[in-house]
């Protein structure tokens, strides 16, 4: 009955691609999923569970820059800015957003494929929002 919901959000904080995986699993499990369409000089904001070298190194043959903060226990220091990381709230913010359709936060769905689908209707409804205040 747990799980992660997976974003790939714009600098807006509208979602790109939404990705789900267990809860009891590990983020790093999933993150080739959503990062698979990383665009040439575009910024990989995650948070520390996506701190792995493979995920460094997808992002450099995508032409990408990756800029995760790295755990405590790392052994060899990385280039981390966190100027460049402030951002990521626009994540978070899209977390929040979702979380305000009652059937998001309290996860009334059994199946995982039924909870993904709901999650992607509130999405759709961010996106229908911000053109409806545009025209």
């Amino acid at each position: 009955m747990t799980s992660k919901i997976h974003a790939v959000v714009d600098s807006n904080g509208l979602p790109v691609r939404l990705a789900l995986s267990p809860g009891e699993a590990h983020d790093v499990r999933l993150a080739g999923k959503p990062l698979s369409r990383l665009k040439v000089g575009s910024m990989l904001l995650a948070g520390r569970g996506y701190n792995a070298d493979w995920i460094r190194e997808l992002d450099m043959k995508k032409g990408a820059w990756a800029n995760i903060p790295p755990k405590s226990n790392r052994s060899d220091p990385i280039c981390f800015s966190p100027y460049l990381y402030r951002p990521r709230k626009q994540v978070e913010r899209f977390f929040n957003r979702i979380k305000q359709c009652r059937r998001m936060a309290t996860r009334y769905d059994r199946l995982a494929a039924n909870y993904l689908a709901f999650v992607q209707l509130a999405s759709i409804r961010l996106w229908l929002r911000l053109n409806e205040s545009a025209s």
